[in-house]
């Protein structure tokens, strides 16, 4: 056990992309934490897909010594869509280094998450790293910092993760000024979990931050919000390769394997106890997250449910953001109506529960939660469109609304203004962060930037813009549904909520885009998109003909018709009794996300 004094523990915190796994990497080398040979790009980063994307998705800890001191380092995902991760890990934390592009400058992410390191009172140590890149610009990023955080110039580290240029000193900044953890070795044990994962060997492995008394290999600890009690089988620290240790003290980071299998009960934010001696009340834990964006996920195989179950419950356990519950749609049988805190997050799981449990999935196309008051008093919340009520017994329906903060170059502000304005978005306020540099903050509903508000902005900025954003309430809007008919039959997984002037075009490039997509059938098939009774598009898939006359050549005219009339009495017979078989192709195609 180490006493408090020496310990340090710290999270490196910025906009995505400005280096902060670089400089976990350089951190792991100059601390000689990895083997030289073993040394890859990215080495916290365990997942596949995070090294192919080039981002972090899940915080990682590990523990260092750097001049007789020990640090606890968590690298930090900066994606907008996994702040809540941020948030969780800065909970373990008594400090941050709060990372800064010397060529970009200040984003709107390092705004978010520099104010999120405010509220947990953490001592920030800010850094301006990529001073390599013939593009920086330190000394203007620096008097940025300066006017718009607060963060002296003078004290700004210059550094370069690439290289290891001014690495050594910024740790030295972290020995000096985060203050060492406070904490108590004889008291009772308080240990917060501050995220999970599931191991198929050993059940589940819980990250933990020790807050006061010792955690010990073999003590019997209780989980104080499951209410259940374990044996702690053993206690370690990830250096970076897990290794056992006999015991963790206060202010001690590790993980704890204590036998526990049902992935339910190890939640984040749930504190761990001596049950011999046990604490009188829990550490705080965290507010649970609450979902934005909804969709349905629909096994292709139908067999697969109880697959697709188990696989949300061992990602739920390390992501305890996202949210799922059974539902049924005609169209595509059984599947889970699942809550995701944005689109890179629903794209993340999806993926996820692709590769690491190898199943074929369907995604319904991204909703949000709306609230609809009924006419004769009540109301109602739903997400799937399906469940929206009829609108003759509707009043009003409210969606909810975001504060979007978009930091973009000035050159491109009347591109910016008007996707927003084109997404129903009010601009809330306008402030020059420097003579090139422009902050717009706009209220925009948040259905507008579910789908592809993000990719507009990126390519109508050549990727400048950067964008960050807040849960803002709700508003009443006029919202209809609409419903997409296949041979007057209604699909309720084409159902969508829009708004009322831009549901006819909705309609139209739906219908167009399914009567590609429906194989033709021995009679003619409508495609219809109707709001309420009202159809607003309609397509048809033409039929099949078989040239009946071919063998008909010269005589009498009545026996052609003859022919054909029995020809179209068979359609008519076939079209009042035939069923449209919408293939699966067209469900994956009509609801990709890339669309």
């Amino acid at each position: 056990m180490n006493s408090a004094e020496r310990i340090r523990n710290f999270s490196i915190i910025s906009h995505v992309d400005h280096g902060k796994s670089t400089l976990s990497d350089r951190i792991l080398e100059l601390t000689h934490a990895v083997d030289p040979r073993l040394m890859r790009e990215q080495y916290l980063d365990s997942m596949d897909l995070e090294r192919e994307r080039g981002i972090t998705i899940k915080a990682q800890n590990v523990r260092v010594t750097w001049r007789d001191h020990v640090l606890h380092l968590i690298d930090t995902p900066g994606h907008v869509d996994f702040t809540y991760e941020v948030s969780r890990s800065l909970a373990a934390c008594e400090g941050a280094v709060l990372l800064v592009d010397a060529s970009q400058g200040i984003q709107a992410q390092t705004l978010a998450t520099c104010y999120q390191a405010l509220e947990h009172d953490l001592e920030i140590v800010a850094a301006l790293n990529k001073i390599d890149l013939a593009a920086a610009d330190p000394e203007r990023c620096a008097d940025e910092i300066e006017r718009v955080l607060g963060i002296e110039a003078a004290t700004i580290r210059r550094i370069s993760a690439k290289t290891g240029e001014g690495v050594a000193e910024l740790l030295d900044e972290v020995v000096r000024r985060v203050p060492p953890p406070p904490g108590d070795c004889d008291v009772p044990l308080r240990a917060l979990i501050f995220d999970s994962s599931y191991d198929p060997y050993r059940g589940v492995v819980s990250s933990v931050r020790v807050k006061e008394g010792v955690l010990r290999t073999g003590m019997r600890v209780r989980l104080m919000q499951a209410g259940r009690t374990q044996v702690a089988e053993e206690v370690g620290a990830r250096m970076p390769l897990a290794v056992a240790v006999g015991e963790l003290g206060p202010g001690e980071v590790g993980y704890l394997v204590a036998g526990i299998k049902d992935v339910g009960l190890a939640r984040s934010g749930e504190t761990v106890t001596d049950a011999a001696h046990p604490a009188s009340e829990p550490l705080p834990g965290y507010r649970d997250p609450k979902p934005m964006v909804f969709c349905g996920l629909y096994p292709i195989d139908g067999d697969a449910l109880p697959e697709l179950r188990d696989a949300l419950e061992k990602l739920k356990l390390n992501d305890a953001s996202f949210t799922f519950e059974p539902e049924s749609s005609k169209a595509l049988g059984f599947g889970f109506r699942c809550g995701f805190l944005g689109l890179l997050h629903m794209e993340i799981v999806r993926e996820r529960l692709e590769r690491e449990f190898g199943l074929a999935l369907i995604a319904t196309a991204p909703s949000v939660a709306y609230k609809a008051y009924l006419s004769g008093g009540g109301s109602v919340s739903f997400e799937n469109p399906s469940d929206m009520p009829e609108a003759s017994r509707l009043d009003e329906v409210e969606e909810p609304m975001l504060r979007a903060t978009v930091i973009v170059p000035s050159e491109f502000t009347g591109a910016v203004m008007e996707l927003c304005q084109a997404r129903r978005g009010d601009l809330e306020r306008m402030e020059y962060l420097s003579p090139e540099r422009l902050e717009l903050v706009y209220r925009i509903p948040l259905a507008e930037v579910v789908v592809d508000f993000f990719d507009q902005l990126k390519s109508r900025t050549k990727g400048y813009a950067s964008l960050d954003y807040e849960p803002a309430g709700e508003q009443v809007a006029n919202l209809v549904k609409v419903d997409i008919l296949i041979n007057h039959v209604p699909v309720d997984a084409f159902s969508t909520i829009v708004h009322r002037s831009q549901a006819e075009a909705y309609g139209r490039r739906m219908t167009a885009k399914l009567r590609e997509l429906i194989p033709r059938q021995l009679f003619d098939v409508a495609v219809q998109a109707a709001i309420g009774g009202r159809v607003v598009a309609r397509e048809t898939v033409k039929a099949k003909r078989k040239d009946v006359i071919a063998k008909c050549y010269g005589g009498d005219v009545t026996r052609k018709r003859k022919l054909l009339e029995a020809q179209k009495e068979g359609k008519k017979r076939m079209k009042s009794i035939g069923r449209v078989e919408v293939p699966q192709e067209a469900f994956i195609s009509v609801l990709r996300l890339d669309d």
